[in-house]
């Protein structure tokens, strides 16, 4: 028999530690139940994305600035202080707002789960390029070892800020106001479309990210009701992409890399991505749009996803 959904939603949440849990959507002070609690909810996620995002990113951009540009460790360092005040000051936020301790960061479980993250960030990218190559649509050429300082940082930053800003504030909120399709729908299009912006972007590169991105490391978030394997996927996929195979991220150039990957002219920019990088292409979307689904479906029948509409 498939998941009781009303049952889920009443099944008592663990503060903490490990194991699979449904996401600690809040209940107390600020999100009590009562009127207007989807209001209040939105509310609080629009002050706490833009708190967190200012907390994490002028911490980092202060001491990237004031330490020296060509020290690869201090500037990996600036931005692992600025991620760490991101989720400390978003950790302190929900203890004094929402009255509970944040189990979506949960400590215990950090490292494994961060490693899990890893390993499937890692081969993801990996299965995307290898399916470039077999089909001609890349060309990949070894440079040997680069200094891995910029990419690492960068891998680090984007995938704890991003992290916290999209699954544990927006899908999380928005999913305590509106339940978890209006939450998925509406963060996944935040993220693929906040990306529009970047060099060589278009409407279907931001489409690819946010069926990609968007729907996979928040079925991450519903399986484990914590953030840190989609930080792991994240920073992974970042810096394999970037670094291991010195394609472009998002658009951007990620800094030295241990290797050159190109589109091969001839073909259409949603085969490949085109300027804007693998992520962007067909074959990224089909693998991490089936990674993603799988994902979504094993949180579904766990019961993760029942319905927990905001009272009126």
């Amino acid at each position: 028999m498939g998941p009781n959904p009303s049952a889920a939603a009443l099944t008592p949440v663990p503060r903490g530690g490990f194991g699979l849990h449904p996401p600690d959507l809040g209940e107390r002070r600020f999100l009590h139940p009562g009127p207007l609690r989807w209001l209040r909810a939105f509310g609080w996620a629009v002050a706490l994305v833009f708190v967190v995002a200012f907390a994490a990113l002028s911490t980092g951009e202060a001491l990237s600035h004031w330490w020296p540009k060509t020290s690869g460790p201090l500037q990996l360092t600036a931005n692992v202080i600025g991620a760490l005040i991101g989720l400390g000051v978003y950790g302190l936020a929900v203890w004094l707002a929402e009255g509970r301790g944040p189990s979506e960061i949960a400590l215990a479980p950090l490292l494994p789960e961060v490693a899990v993250g890893l390993l499937i960030g890692a081969l993801m990218f990996a299965a995307v390029m290898a399916i470039m190559a077999v089909f001609g649509l890349y060309d990949i050429h070894g440079a040997g070892l680069a200094p891995a300082w910029t990419a690492i940082g960068r891998a680090v930053q984007s995938g704890v800020v991003e992290e916290i800003m999209i699954r544990a504030i927006l899908l999380r909120l928005i999913w305590r106001a509106f339940g978890p399709w209006a939450a998925f729908a509406v963060s996944a299009a935040v993220f693929g479309f906040g990306h529009i912006g970047n060099p060589g972007a278009t409407v279907f590169a931001a489409v690819c990210i946010a069926l990609e991105a968007g729907i996979m490391l928040g079925a991450f978030y519903a399986l484990t009701g914590r953030v840190w394997i989609s930080i792991g996927v994240h920073a992974a996929w970042n810096f394999t992409q970037g670094y291991l195979f010195g394609a472009a991220v998002s658009g951007g150039d990620f800094g030295p890399a241990m290797a050159s990957s190109t589109a091969r002219a001839g073909f259409p920019d949603w085969l490949t991505g085109g300027v804007f990088g693998p992520e962007a292409s067909l074959p990224a979307l089909v693998v991490c749009t089936v990674v993603g689904v799988t994902t979504l479906w094993f949180a579904w029948r766990r019961g993760h996803l029942g319905l927990r509409r905001a009272a009126v």
